[in-house]
């Protein structure tokens, strides 16, 4: 068995082949899921698991160069956008590298959501919490 945080067997096996440049989307319990994308279906009922701890849990074994929002998260859901800001910035300095949060009209968001590797699906009902994760080289 693991040791490590992540025990979502489906997850870390994505994680595990993600190469430099490739992306995932962590997802609220909304969001679409394009025709030929992996869906690793998470959400249990509302809330849970959460998309902050989902987040979290995916980056303790993913390293991290830059991130996707959506434009409509920074306005409609400042404070939750705020959180994740903080999450990412935990995650640069565990790391040691700056990682850039873009944003996106939450249409072009879900566009890109078609050539990401997979969408990891939570519990979240908090309107537009969705984010790409894209992978960087730990050298």
């Amino acid at each position: 068995m693991k040791k490590a945080v992540l025990l979502n067997a489906p997850i870390s096996r994505v994680v595990s082949l993600l190469g430099h440049g490739d992306y995932l989307c962590l997802g609220d319990a909304g969001l679409p899921v394009p025709d030929g994308v992996e869906r690793i279906d998470l959400a249990v009922h509302a809330g849970l698991p959460s998309f902050l701890e989902t987040l979290s849990t995916i980056t303790s074994e993913m390293y991290v160069e830059r991130a996707v929002v959506a434009t409509e998260l920074l306005e409609n859901q400042p404070e939750f956008y705020a959180r994740i800001r903080e999450v990412i910035k935990h995650l640069a300095q565990e790391q040691g590298n700056d990682i850039t949060i873009e944003t996106v009209s939450h249409e072009s968001f879900k566009d890109l959501t078609r050539d990401c590797k997979a969408v990891v699906r939570t519990g979240e009902c908090t309107p537009y919490a969705n984010i790409l994760l894209y992978a960087g080289v730990t050298f």
